[in-house]
């Protein structure tokens, strides 16, 4: 009855704040037009509290609340440029698109800030117009992104200051270093963890509190640990979960065994990248004269990991495992993601699985699900699967997968048909020696071996989001909105800029049509990235609202319960699926907390794996600086002061100066987007292979320079 009430009350708030003839009203005076008890004043309050912290409502001057658009606000994350510049990320799909901020209309507000803008002017400078339509003015922080500042410590004539490892966050915070501090005191170069005080005043620098130290700037290791302490990520599990996974028996019960449908005879196998430990999917295909029989089998963690006990809050934690170049912070202990949940060969594992058959022309004729026991037969990597689909099959499993990848690349085909887009990319992986350090760059494409088990993956997580949704069973839902139609347009100018005729990319057709066109151009891969950028994030979602990128109205995540939290739950609700079962959700759990908290930790994982790789790279390439060695690289963009060119098999960009050119002057030509040498006519454009070298590398800035050596 409360929370009725409370959304009443909220709903009545909202209205009123949307009237046309509205005047901006105090937090008491929005009490009394709405007939607020006294006795319900505090939860009022409370109330315009919540709703202003998640941008739906916002204070002006002399505390007096207003509807962000009519007040011509706009509430979103900050986003800055290492210029000093920065945007405004508009929360709300109202079509307004993001907000352009100076350096100089930034107040107090730092990167990732969650914040209120003001809109000054509906023209940003000409530099922002393809990010943006207007510019504006914080006014107001809602929520601090930083509380604590990764950085090195250096010192001045008079002040200490740590300089962060985020470009992003463009001041320098001032520290004051303390003789006494354990276990040593700080010393100029080392890399602290600073704790932020409260900033108020933009003409002074924010101040700080050392509270860690890493260790010296440049040694093994510390690099990925200022990582790990700026995205506040775990790299021990508490006393008590180790005791629990340590009570998880290795043996699998007699009772058990008998209550669960054995498929140890059938050819079970598993494909996982080359240094995979966790192996949390398998299938196996057998075809018939009627089609194909599929069993798609994942690990069963919820057997091990009960709600409610310490290794499941732990888990839902951390959200997810992270993976970083020179070690994995793995979701639940080693015990059981490497061991009693892994799918390793020759080993009898529990797993819950969907069994879906199959016609010979790839329609579904049936599916059914089951708790069940597999002994996997071979345990085989991306590259061993490859080089068995490049040729003649000869044992049972070999044929096997060939049977497998003749099913996917039909499932395949009809997804894209139905209107699922192609955004997958190549991805390169960092190799690092015992001590951490990079010592070279291996690119993964996105080959078939990769999409077998794509598509089978892709088919079980759609069976069991259909099935929980049309059963009314609460679940977790993998959803992706579709894509603010201001934000295509502002990508589509970015595409004109390249030369590429593009249409109304609201229309999922036009969107296809495009990355069909980009299919292996130079700019295929920075226009990808920038259309991904422009597309909604998928998140996880109490609702079955539909998955934008895969064309599907039905998806969830359930295969990688071994690194995710949300398929763990799945595997929960997967129960009620079953015959005479009836696995469901703790009433007391809240759904809706669970799926924010989720998407949080997976976006920040992301970001922090992202980060570590970037670094890794650049901590490769400075080793490359002024070495014989050369790269092969595509200019996939022209500026008037150089060449911005992909190398091959880094999927990372160097700058090519126009000054390191000196066997010419070159003259920058923006329509034909090349330049151009006065006194030989040579010329650079975009689509160009080169041959270059690494001249300098600003780790900081994470910029590469380069030579050019020849055109390849």
């Amino acid at each position: 009855m409360a929370e009725r009430n409370r959304l009443s009350l909220e709903q009545r708030l909202l209205v009123l704040l949307g009237t046309r003839n509205y005047q901006p009203l105090t937090k008491s005076e929005l009490a009394k037009k709405l007939g607020v008890p006294i006795q319900e004043r505090q939860k009022f309050r409370k109330l315009l509290g919540a709703l202003e912290l998640a941008g739906k409502i916002t204070r002006i001057r002399k505390d007096r609340y207003v509807l962000p658009k009519e007040a011509d606000l706009v509430v979103g994350t900050l986003q800055v440029n290492p210029q000093g510049f920065g945007y405004v990320l508009n929360e709300s799909n109202d079509g307004r698109g993001d907000v352009y901020v100076s350096e100089e209309n930034m107040g107090t507000a730092m990167h990732r800030d969650r914040v209120v803008a003001r809109i000054m002017r509906d023209e940003p400078p000409r530099r922002a117009r393809f990010r943006s339509s207007r510019e504006g003015r914080i006014i107001r922080v809602l929520e601090r992104a930083n509380q604590t500042i990764v950085g090195t410590l250096q010192h001045s004539k008079k002040f200490y200051y740590v300089v962060p490892d985020d470009p992003s966050l463009v001041h320098d915070i001032y520290v004051a270093v303390r003789s006494d501090m354990e276990p040593r005191a700080p010393v100029v170069n080392d890399k602290v963890v600073v704790r932020l005080e409260p900033w108020e005043h933009r003409h002074v620098n924010p101040e700080g509190e050392i509270i860690e130290i890493l260790g010296r700037a440049g040694q093994p290791g510390v690099d990925i640990l200022s990582i790990i302490r700026k995205y506040d990520l775990s790299t021990e599990f508490p006393d008590s979960v180790l005791e629990e996974a340590n009570r998880v028996p290795l043996d699998i019960s007699k009772r058990e065994l008998a209550s669960r449908e054995d498929l140890r005879a059938m050819p079970v196998f598993t494909i996982d990248p080359e240094d995979a430990r966790d192996f949390d999917d398998a299938i196996h295909v057998v075809e018939n004269k009627d089609g194909y029989t599929v069993g798609i089998h994942i690990a069963d963690v919820s057997h091990y990991v009960k709600s409610g006990s310490d290794l499941d809050r732990e888990a839902r934690r951390r959200g997810n495992s992270v993976y970083l170049p020179d070690r994995v912070l793995p979701m639940l202990p080693e015990r059981l993601s490497n061991g009693v949940c892994s799918l390793r060969p020759d080993e009898d594992h529990l797993t819950k699985s969907v069994i879906v058959t199959f016609d010979r022309n790839g329609r579904i004729k049936g599916r059914r699900f089951a708790a069940t026991v597999i002994r996997s037969a071979a345990r085989l990597t991306y590259p061993q699967a490859l080089d068995i689909l490049n040729r003649k099959p000869g044992d049972v499993v070999e044929k096997e997968i060939h049977q497998a990848w003749r099913l996917a690349s039909i499932l395949r085909k009809r997804r894209f048909n139905q209107g699922a887009l192609d955004l997958d990319m190549p991805d390169v992986r960092v190799r690092v020696d015992s001590d951490g350090r990079a010592i070279g760059l291996v690119r993964d494409e996105n080959d078939i071996s990769h999409q077998l088990i794509e598509e089978f993956m892709l088919l079980a997580n759609e069976l069991v989001a259909k099935a929980t949704r049309e059963q009314s069973i609460p679940s977790v839902y993998r959803v992706h909105e579709k894509p603010d139609p201001a934000r295509l347009q502002e990508f589509r100018e970015e595409i004109l800029s390249y030369g590429i005729q593009v249409g109304d990319l609201s229309h999922r057709l036009e969107v296809k049509r495009f990355l069909q066109r980009l299919s292996g151009r130079p700019e295929e891969v920075p226009l990808k990235i920038g259309l991904l950028r422009s597309l909604q994030k998928a998140v996880y979602r109490p609702e079955a609202i539909g998955h934008y990128g895969l064309a599907k109205s039905d998806y969830t995540h359930f295969t990688s319960p071994i690194r995710r939290y949300a398929d763990l739950i799945v595997h929960r609700v997967f129960m009620r699926l079953l015959p005479q079962q009836n696995g469901k959700l703790p009433r007391s759990i809240d759904l809706e907390s669970i799926c924010e908290h989720i998407s949080l930790t997976e976006r920040t994982a992301a970001d922090a794996e992202r980060e570590a790789v970037r670094l890794k790279k650049m901590e490769y390439f400075l080793g490359m600086v002024n070495k014989p060695q050369r790269f092969e690289g595509t200019v996939i963009e022209v500026r008037n002061y150089g060449l911005l060119v992909e190398l091959k098999e880094a999927l990372t960009a160097g700058l090519i100066h126009v000054s390191s050119l000196d066997r010419d002057f070159f003259v920058f030509d923006p329509v034909r987007r090349r330049v151009v040498g006065r006194r030989t006519k040579q010329t650079f454009g975009v689509g160009d292979r080169l041959i270059v070298r690494v001249t300098g590398v600003d780790v900081f800035k994470k910029q590469i320079d380069l030579g050019f050596v020849a055109k390849a």
